[in-house]
């Protein structure tokens, strides 16, 4: 299964793919979007949902995991990044994509075993689990962890999922 991770923001969307077989995990692509600083918001959120597009076509992934909003400095900052997963979320839903969201939390926990982890402590997990030959960026190392993230917790909630039972409406 071909997951694409993605890290959004305004500034930097961070994207990175993997490739998960029984429990290998190999990666393929990793990158950072950067739209144009002189651009309004509008142009750089445009600039992001083109590229990210232009990933999924060359890739065909086949589900995406999108890190949640955790928390930011001010008011403005959080709608910002609220646009920018907004058009991760869209770009993956308009190209067919299962897409699966994750907290900073679930993410450092599912890669390095600690949700508290440092951003150094992720990277370097990534590193290690990718076998890359060096730490990759920081916007996509976050991604490719939330691609991992879904590659180890993924099937656990499809399985979950698969065994809820429909509630019975009005059951005597």
């Amino acid at each position: 299964m071909r997951i694409l991770g993605i890290d959004p923001g305004s500034r930097a969307t961070g994207y990175g793919l993997i490739r998960f077989e029984g429990n290998r995990l190999q990666h393929i692509d990793n990158g950072v979007i950067r739209p144009p600083e002189k651009d309004d918001l509008p142009r750089r959120l445009l600039h992001i949902q083109q590229e990210l597009a232009a990933v999924i076509a060359r890739y065909a992934p086949e589900c995406a995991a999108v890190e949640q909003i955790f928390l930011a400095h001010n008011a403005q900052s959080a709608l910002k990044l609220g646009q920018a997963r907004g058009v991760a979320l869209l770009s993956a839903a308009q190209a067919g994509l299962d897409v699966a969201e994750y907290t900073p939390m679930q993410i450092k926990s599912a890669v390095v075993g600690y949700g508290r982890a440092s951003k150094g402590q992720v990277q370097q997990m990534v590193r290690a689990l990718l076998n890359l030959p060096e730490v990759a960026q920081e916007d996509a190392s976050d991604a490719l962890a939330a691609a991992i993230c879904h590659a180890h917790s993924g099937g656990l909630n499809r399985r979950l999922a698969a065994t809820r039972r429909p509630e019975r409406k009005n059951a005597p």
